[in-house]
């Protein structure tokens, strides 16, 4: 089993994707160089079906090519049972459903239309594993995660080949390799010099965290694998055990087939014995089914999906700020800051669109960490207002800092912004690269935005020549 994304109400979760064996887990110029930076028809409501193909092609409800195509599948035994005919034996709502891609595919829907329906018992979820309590315990004593937990059930059922109730499904996972809707696979699947693509972004050390901690997962899990016979023997008759308080479901027809919209607002809902998609949108035939997975970044959408939305009202970078703990008035700036719903250690949201909005909100803060005169800072720990504007000199460090920070970012990645574009323009860009550049482009984009914005305050100073004032216990900002 490669890999596994799947989005359950508001949570998307990646799970552990690499096939490692359980016994073997073994430069921009100066901030003053501004330059830096129709509606559907109405469509007849008509029997719902789905059909799955990576040429969009649709097959009509009755359709005598599909019917012979699966007569033809069927015929060939259960070597040949692809995931429809398996879903169809346990329970799946009647529809035309064909898998061939890695995209899912629908006839015509109105909106308010169910896609489709899994019933539980084709839904995988934690309670099916927790139902044994060494599994139980694993998970309560912090040894295992409940991702860890959920993927050692999939390992062992891959193990039982063909004797597994899910091996149609695993077969299907196997199949898609965890590439998501631009055929990427997540970063965790990715070279080492594959993730060199993402050179300056915070991503690729989240990346490399993860994958460390999936590591660690894989060697708690070789402390129980001996014993995985024993655990699961009880799951042989699976059993349809749902809870909505889970938060990890395993869903045949979710993520990974389905795109990704980010003004989409279909998501995937549990009902009282199903999980069903309710379009929010008309469908004509060869239409992908497009879904949404809450507000993620795209970073996070890249991570857990494999690809990376331009268009994306979601999409972020972050900018921490810390008080300097070696500021003998830490004490009171941090009582300050609290009261002011900040933190000692602050994480500022930069939201793609709002980046003048995000610097004004990082100011008051920092203007706090560069106070030291302890007459002024009784003044403001008395007030009930806002940090007021220091002198100009002061003003200037700040803003100076905050420019350094923004200009510092941009500087760690290896290529400019033209220099993406044109790698972008290459239709020959492998894949990878492809999706790597089209995230590190829009960080980009995000910081300079940024960047234009801190400039903008410094030109608003009565005095642009004043020279900023030094200060011994400046902010951190990373």
């Amino acid at each position: 089993m490669e890999g596994v994304t799947t989005c359950f109400h508001t949570k998307c979760v990646s799970l552990p994707a690499r096939p490692i064996p359980l016994s073997r887990v073994s430069s921009l110029p100066r901030w003053r160089n501004r330059n830096l930076i129709s509606s559907p028809q109405p469509l007849p409501h008509r029997t719902l079906c789905c059909s799955a193909s990576s040429s969009g092609t649709l097959l009509e409800g009755g359709s005598p090519k599909e019917e012979d195509r699966q007569s033809k599948v069927s015929s060939k035994g259960d070597d040949s049972e692809d995931l429809k005919l398996w879903m169809d034996k346990k329970g799946l709502p009647p529809c035309k459903l064909m898998i061939r891609s890695i995209n899912l595919y629908i006839t015509l829907l109105l909106k308010g239309d169910v896609a489709f329906s899994v019933p539980n018992s084709l839904v995988v979820t934690l309670e099916r594993v927790l139902g044994n309590e060494t599994i139980a315990e694993l998970l309560t004593t912090n040894k295992l995660s409940e991702l860890a937990c959920l993927a050692l059930y999939l390992m062992y059922e891959k193990k039982q080949g063909k004797k597994s109730v899910w091996y149609p499904y695993i077969r299907e996972l196997d199949r898609q390799r965890g590439r998501g809707q631009l055929d990427v696979e997540s970063p965790l699947l990715w070279s080492e010099a594959e993730l060199e693509y993402l050179t300056g972004s915070p991503t690729k050390a989240e990346v490399l965290e993860r994958a460390e901690g999936i590591k660690r997962e894989y060697s708690e899990l070789d402390t129980v694998w001996f014993m995985a016979g024993s655990l699961f023997q009880q799951f042989s008759p699976v059993w349809c055990i749902y809870n909505l308080a889970r938060r990890f479901a395993l869903v045949p027809l979710g993520p990974r087939l389905l795109a990704y919209c980010s003004n989409c607002k279909a998501m995937l809902t549990a009902v009282d014995s199903a999980v069903e998609l309710v379009v929010d949108r008309a469908y004509k035939a060869g239409d992908p089914i497009v879904a949404w997975c809450g507000p993620q970044p795209n970073a996070k959408l890249l991570l857990n999906y494999g690809f990376v939305d331009e268009d994306n009202p979601y999409d972020r970078i972050i900018v921490e700020a810390a008080l300097s703990t070696d500021d003998p008035q830490y004490q009171d700036k941090r009582l300050v800051a609290q009261r002011k719903g900040k933190l000692s250690q602050q994480v500022f949201q930069v939201r793609v669109g709002k980046e003048r909005e995000a610097v004004q909100d990082m100011l008051p803060y920092l203007r706090l960490g560069y106070m030291s005169d302890p007459a002024e800072m009784q003044s403001v720990i008395s007030s009930q207002g806002p940090v007021c504007s220091m002198s100009p000199c002061m003003e200037r460090a700040v803003l100076d800092q905050l420019a350094d920070h923004f200009m510092r970012r941009l500087s760690r990645y290896p290529t400019t912004l033209k220099e993406d574009d044109a790698l972008l323009a290459d239709p020959s860009l492998n894949p990878r690269k492809r999706v790597a550049t089209r995230l590190v482009r829009l960080e980009k984009k995000m910081l300079a935005a940024c960047l234009v914005a801190t400039v903008d305050f410094l030109n608003e100073l009565p005095d642009t020549t004043i020279s900023p004032c030094p200060a011994l216990y400046a902010p951190s900002l990373k």
